[in-house]
């Protein structure tokens, strides 16, 4: 155990953590150079997109030490992924970029390691860059985060630069497992992931804590928690793919091909020891709530089983993803899906279609509202079909987030301008380093997830970066606001805001509907009301289709007649109000700022 070393890699988005992770498989052997490319993302979205969603463990054999390193995710929306990583870790990998410096997930990621008690290696990546300057980020290092200089590495993930070095260090410098002491020593395993194969049920991914899993107590394997039998196909590890192994010693991270069918069986932070073991069981996770929620219907009507099937299927590798069967008088039957946030809802939906060819019609996205009702009776919603009367509502209670924007000097006006634009309640700025400030809001979730990233990259050149946390509820002040479509309610189009706010969102969604809906042989009227009070209303105009034009002659007397029964024909159509939207028309409030 003494040559074991759990460690993670962890970064702001983009700055190189992937590729670092590449090089270090290509130099330890692990992988050929030729096929070192986001190995660790396994995920065809992750490849596009060039971004780590899922954390994934590989085991790497250097100068006879084991190094298991677990990969993690960058965006903010993964941050419980990289939380669990570390707790499986006795020393961290912090990657900063030597062209942009500190951002606000280094601070954040930075902090979770301090809080597990890891060992941190400091590295400043891209000094192969022209842009790079690295002793500015060396500086940042230990100004802002205390590192001493002399222990700052510098390598370049994509040359190979300072690898070596830096396996060195963590041979050196990261501690062994940390094992608790006990008088037995009886099998406790943390599961720290886990996900689903066709063909091997549900993967618990654990580290041994103590004792060891072996082909003597296989069969008798157990979740603490749950107390739910185990029937184990094969034990191994990650090479980076799964490789079977005869055992799993104190201190190595594995995994367990558990015979369970569906993933829920398998709680994340569950503790896999012996069946009669009395021991104590290893502190587990929270598990993450979804605090973005969306309808989603199939496009095509007939599609519907299919995106069930896709939904479950989905939900399999992702214990994070909920989703109940809702209905539309307009779109039919559907989905309603709580994600960890908007890049998750996105990825979701790329993966619909990628993975199973489900395209999905969206709606708005909303968050989660706690009610207290007339009656004093309490209740949560996330959609606002579900949304009572006005006069049956005692309280509304939004949830807030604590918002970090870290960004350069020359944007702190921009930034605090957008801010105030958001309903952000100011909180703190510091100057942690020289042309860099730190700006801390109080913020509700529902502001967060309406186009806030693009505007304050906008604002701020793209060099705004943003971490957040959940801080609770706070009571709010909000309404309804239905959309009807020639006196017909869409309801996918309804949404729920701040009273404030209801009427400039109303106008800007009516407004745009008239672009997006299209022009067709009936005159839509599109309007907003706040509990049957017209706050906004458009028209788009029908298109007049020449009834005469076969005719020939000047035969007023039947020009006049067909022109008639077009008007009736408009009159009925308008009557059923069946209206046309396009699927474009459904993710336009997204951009109501």
């Amino acid at each position: 155990m003494k040559n074991i070393r759990n460690f993670s890699i962890i970064a702001h988005i983009d700055h190189g953590k992937t590729t670092l992770t590449d090089r270090i498989l290509e130099f330890t052997g692990t992988v050929k150079a030729s096929h070192a490319t986001r190995i660790m993302d396994s995920n065809p979205i992750e490849q596009e997109r060039g971004i780590t969603i899922k954390l994934a463990p590989v085991r790497l054999d250097y100068k006879g030490y084991i190094l298991n390193l677990i990969d993690t995710p960058g965006h903010v929306d993964f941050a419980y992924e990289v939380s669990r990583s570390l707790k499986a870790c006795d020393g961290a990998v912090l990657v900063v970029d030597a062209t942009k410096g500190i951002q606000a997930q280094t601070l954040a990621n930075y902090d979770k390691a301090v809080e597990h008690n890891l060992h941190i290696i400091p590295v400043i990546n891209k000094i192969d860059l022209d842009s790079a300057e690295p002793e500015k980020t060396a500086d940042e290092l230990v100004s802002i985060l205390g590192f001493k200089k002399e222990d700052i590495l510098y390598v370049s993930a994509k040359t190979g630069v300072g690898v070596e070095g830096l396996l060195d260090a963590i041979t050196a410098k990261v501690p062994p497992p940390r094992i608790s002491p006990s008088k037995d020593n009886e099998l406790k395993a943390l599961v720290f992931n886990s996900t689903f194969d066709i063909h091997k049920g549900v993967i618990a991914f654990v580290e041994v804590v103590q004792g060891q899993i072996n082909s003597q107590n296989l069969d008798r394997l157990v979740l603490y928690q749950a107390q739910e039998p185990m029937n184990p196909l094969e034990i191994g590890f990650f090479t980076p793919l799964m490789t079977a192994s005869s055992i799993l010693n104190t201190g190595e991270v594995g995994y367990i091909a558990t015979g369970h069918k569906d993933i829920r069986d398998v709680t994340i932070g569950d503790t896999v020891t012996t069946k009669g073991s009395l021991i104590t069981p290893i502190e587990g996770y929270e598990r993450p709530l979804p605090m973005v929620f969306m309808d989603l219907y199939p496009g095509d009507a007939g599609d519907f089983r299919l995106l069930a099937t896709a939904l479950e299927k989905l939900a399999l590798n992702d214990a994070s993803l909920t989703f109940t069967i809702t209905a539309s008088p307009a779109l039919g039957h559907g989905f309603r899906v709580g994600f960890l946030g908007i890049l998750h809802a996105e990825i979701v939906s790329e993966r619909l279609f990628q993975e199973f060819g489900v395209s999905c019609v969206n709606t708005t996205p909303s968050v989660p509202y706690r009610l207290t009702l007339s009656n004093n009776e309490h209740s949560e919603i996330s959609s606002p079909a579900d949304y009572p009367t006005p006069e049956s509502i005692k309280e509304v209670q939004e949830p807030f987030i604590l918002l970090t924007i870290y960004t350069p000097e020359s944007y702190v006006g921009a930034v605090m301008e957008l801010a105030q634009t958001k309903r952000a309640e100011f909180i703190d700025m510091q100057y942690p380093a020289p042309g860099k400030a730190k700006l801390e809001y109080l913020m509700p979730l529902a502001e967060l997830i309406t186009n806030f990233y693009d505007r304050l990259k906008s604002v701020s050149s793209g060099y705004a970066s943003v971490e957040y946390e959940h801080a609770g509820y706070q009571p709010v002040d909000a309404v309804k606001v239905d959309i009807l479509l020639n006196s017909e309610p869409a309801s996918a189009l309804s949404f729920i805001c701040p009273r404030i706010q209801a009427e400039g969102k109303g106008r800007a969604l009516v407004e745009k509907l008239k672009v997006v809906i299209p022009r067709s042989q009936i005159e839509v009227a599109i309007q907003a009301s706040i509990g049957g009070k017209i706050i906004a209303r458009s028209t788009v105009k029908a298109y007049r289709k020449d009834v005469t034009a076969k005719l020939h002659g000047g035969d007023m007397t039947r020009n006049r007649k067909l022109l008639e029964k077009q008007k009736k024909g408009k009159k009925k159509m308008k009557m059923l109000g069946n209206v046309a939207v396009p699927t474009s028309a459904f993710t336009e409030i997204l951009k109501i700022t």
